[in-house]
């Protein structure tokens, strides 16, 4: 930023003491545009120094330095808000963006709803699965996290985030053919993939407006790790049709236990 004074100055030396080789001239002072008058008065009371404006001073206000914006900055002075609902932060954010965050807020709300479900039914006493109750239980909070992440991403983007309804997922994940663990494994693989294709479309919409910052957005926060969850759930899913529905059942529960045990 460009920062000018008046042409000359003058420097007091209120307790008319000499001023010294560091005010010993007015060219030691005369860079970045700043003079000072080779003249120097005196002051018969106070203490310190004083700077004031000479009278070339074309600014009459003038009693220090003078900050001069840029025209650029003249221009988006006039583009500040200044309705009180209306976002101060909003820059270069497009409507298009900030409904489809919204919509992917919703996805996520979806999605760890349907795992906080899976959750109490292999919590249940006649199921007693604690392995896969814990994994789904902290799906259900890392959903529930992105969820929250991206509010307040559009927070601060200066958008407003608006909460859709959430459907009422299942209670029951017995199958008769595949099981229970199996078949809502499948599940969550499929939900896992659902999630990953609704982000891109998020990527896509960010793309396409130029939002740049929101590209990086969804990259760095969401993109590799809903590859990292696919990939391990498909793993899963893969051992889950090697055991069957019976005893191998248990031990791939307790398999997901030491996991956790581990982690921690």
């Amino acid at each position: 930023m460009l920062l000018k004074a008046a042409p000359a100055f003058s420097l007091l030396n209120t307790r008319g003491e000499s001023l010294g080789p560091l005010f010993s001239s007015a060219s030691s002072l005369s860079n970045n545009n700043l003079a000072v008058s080779p003249s120097i008065l005196r002051s018969k009371t106070g203490s310190g120094f004083l700077v004031c404006a000479s009278k070339g001073a074309t600014n009459k206000s003038l009693i220090g330095v003078v900050f001069k914006p840029f025209e650029e900055v003249k221009k988006e002075l006039n583009l500040v808000p200044t309705l009180p609902h209306v976002s101060l932060a909003r820059q270069k954010f497009t409507d298009e963006s900030e409904a489809a965050i919204n919509q992917q807020i919703n996805v996520e709300y979806n999605v760890s709803y349907v795992y906080h479900a899976m959750f109490a039914y292999f919590d249940r006493d006649n199921v007693a699965l604690k392995g896969l109750a814990n994994f789904f239980k902290e799906s259900s909070i890392e959903e529930r996290e992105h969820a929250e992440k991206l509010m307040e991403y559009q927070n601060k983007r200066g958008g407003k985030v608006k909460l859709h309804s959430i459907l009422m997922p299942l209670s029951e994940f017995d199958h008769t053919e595949k099981g229970d663990a199996l078949y809502a494994m499948e599940l969550a693989l499929c939900l896992e993939k659902l999630t990953n294709e609704k982000l891109l479309n998020l990527h896509g919409v960010a793309d396409r407006n130029s939002d740049v910052q929101l590209v990086d957005f969804v990259e760095s926060e969401f993109l590799a790790e809903q590859v990292e969850s696919i990939k391990k759930i498909s793993e899963y899913v893969a051992q889950l049709r090697r055991v069957g529905k019976g005893h191998g059942v248990w031990h791939f529960d307790q398999m997901l236990l030491r996991e956790e045990e581990a982690v921690a």
